[in-house]
């Protein structure tokens, strides 16, 4: 199959916006050459870490989420402002949920595509290690409870399906396989 663009945009248009999602409806050209709409949700670059302590214990963050209707599980997370790398986002992102600082940071696993059916949101995964606690600082928006689990029960929180999350499992999965690779992040 070709790698090529098969879609053609006939126009855009703004449907909606706030400061988290901008969401754009496109007349298109399909692959089938017929007419049709395709709207894309929009958003910042959403960043992720893995804060690890020197005993191989993860900090996991729980909260409701409001569009699952459901509590969750979770790595710490968050976006980017305008102007912020996602490096500078996560930070803000640690110090902010966990009340955390970190001596070493290193990305992992590359750009994630979050749900490249209908969105454009970009992730990035870090691990975090060497960490130091302070007080968290959440948004009016976050009402958040603060886990610290050994490592391996994370990956088996995934695998039981507790972490629902798709950034956590992907981050958890990826930082599990590189650990038994022997990849170090101190």
């Amino acid at each position: 199959m070709p790698e090529s663009n098969p879609w053609k945009t006939l126009d855009s248009r703004i449907v909606y916006t706030n400061p988290w999602i901008t969401v754009r409806e496109d007349q298109v050209i399909r692959p089938d050459g017929a007419p049709g709409i395709y709207g894309v949700v929009e958003t910042r670059i959403a960043t992720g870490v893995l804060a690890l302590t020197p005993d191989m214990r993860l900090y996991l963050v729980g909260q409701y989420r409001y569009t699952m209707e459901q509590y969750s599980w979770e790595i710490i997370e968050g976006g980017t402002d305008p102007g912020e790398s996602p490096l500078a986002a996560i930070k803000r992102e640690l110090r902010e949920e966990a009340g955390l600082t970190a001596d070493h940071w290193v990305a992992i696993g590359g750009e994630t595509h979050m749900s490249n059916c209908h969105s454009s949101e970009r992730g990035r995964l870090f691990v975090a290690t060497g960490l130091h606690e302070g007080e968290a600082e959440p948004e009016g928006t976050e009402v958040l409870a603060l886990r610290c689990v050994p490592f391996q029960e994370a990956v088996r929180m995934v695998t039981a399906g507790e972490i629902q999350d798709a950034f956590s499992v992907i981050g958890i999965l990826l930082l599990d396989r590189l650990l038994r690779e022997g990849k170090t992040f101190t």
